[in-house]
């Protein structure tokens, strides 16, 4: 089977993580801040704070930026659920924003037409935005950064799927437009460090209270002490944190992919444009490129013109399977799982995400991705729908 996606790890990245496991620290060593400034050094921001998971990275933006029970956030349905659910794990709401017809990124129209609404029939006006970089392709940030001047929300991108891409010409991080930037480093993301993920920020408050939150809410720096105390073992909680660290030895992989990001991404391109070269002939929609943007490819999304097509979404995803090519669908919208139905959505929540996930289908794309297997999904591809 040839999978969608999948990491590529090569004996320079075993003999990092070796050296960290021969070393004296396996956790809260020198390797992580070392990864960090080396992000922060990709990406062209001042700050990042390396954690456990891109869930966690956005659990604590969502905190930094003071997100209470009494607020909201707004998000693509189009996004895997920690999108969403980070909103719910600071105890506050959740709402929805339809998507865009080409990028099936979060709509800046649909965006703009929400908030207007909901100013003038006094309903919650969103604290916080989290537009989603879906399959590397950048949202439309000048969009989303307007609007978050004209009505006062936040902004945390959602780049789990972007790094290495780049928007108006600054890497996407660099926070152009937003508070924060998350990224993801799991497996089949285009870094790993087996889990992980890191938020990048321009603002040093944002960076303190996140490298707090992420360490149970403690401190030792002198200058963010509540008491003075001159002993060398003192540190202070100073509020409910949690244990979303990344080790040593995560971080060791993390720096070690770091140095191939640039011939990773190229991989993806050169497979991507040869997958749009070879496949526009067919009655799909495939993944449209934007002046704006360089993406990273992390996913190839095609859309199926199914009223050309004499089989239906399913047959067509399983005629995959059964070849042995190994195709998913990114995703379903979140307000469809039935823990956000129990919340009152509708499950025609966002017509356009409906429209979309009634078609969509992403085929393999990964570095390392041979020619033959390259040839394979595109056989498939072109004998599976003509």
């Amino acid at each position: 089977m040839i999978p969608y996606g999948k990491q590529n790890v090569n004996q320079h990245d075993i003999e990092a993580v070796i050296n960290v496991l021969k070393s004296d620290y396996l956790t809260q060593g020198p390797v992580v801040p070392e990864f960090e400034s080396s992000v922060c050094r990709l990406v062209e921001a001042k700050y990042s704070i390396a954690v456990n998971s891109a869930t966690s990275a956005l659990h604590i933006a969502c905190l930094a930026l003071g997100l209470s029970k009494e607020d909201v956030v707004w998000t693509s349905p189009i996004s895997f659920v920690a999108s969403a659910n980070c909103a719910l794990y600071c105890g506050a709401g959740i709402d929805f924003v339809d998507i865009e017809e080409d990028t099936h990124n979060l709509s800046v129209d649909k965006l703009s037409e929400k908030l207007r609404f909901h100013k003038n029939n006094d309903l919650p006006l969103p604290k916080i935005v989290i537009p989603v970089h879906l399959a590397g392709h950048c949202c439309d940030m000048e969009g989303v950064g307007r609007l978050s001047k004209e009505y006062g929300f936040h902004i945390i991108e959602d780049a789990a799927h972007a790094i290495g891409g780049s928007y108006q010409g600054q890497p996407v991080g660099a926070g152009l437009y937003s508070d924060i930037t998350v990224f993801s480093f799991h497996p089949v993301k285009i870094i790993t460090t087996a889990e992980g993920g890191m938020a990048t920020t321009n603002n040093i408050e944002l960076a303190n209270k996140m490298r707090q939150l992420r360490s149970h809410g403690v401190t030792r720096d002198e200058s963010r002490l509540q008491l003075k105390n001159s002993s060398p073992w003192y540190y202070e909680q100073q509020f409910l944190g949690f244990n979303y660290r990344l080790t040593d030895i995560q971080a060791a992989l993390g720096l070690s992919q770091l140095d191939r990001l640039g011939k990773f991404i190229e991989d993806r391109k050169m497979i991507a444009h040869r997958y749009l070269k070879k496949l526009h002939h067919l009655p799909i929609k495939l993944p449209v490129t934007n002046e704006k943007y360089q993406s990273s490819w992390h996913l190839f999304i095609i859309k199926l013109q199914l009223e050309n097509i004499s089989k239906t979404h399913l047959q067509i995803f399983n005629e995959f399977r059964q070849r042995g090519v190994g195709v998913n669908l990114h995703y379903i919208p979140i307000y469809k799982q039935p823990y956000y139905q129990e919340m009152g959505f509708d499950s025609e929540y966002c017509t356009v995400a409906e429209s979309y996930y009634k078609a969509a289908i992403s085929i393999p794309i990964f570095q390392g991705l041979s020619e033959l297997d390259q040839d394979e999904v595109i056989k498939a591809v072109c004998e599976v729908i003509e």
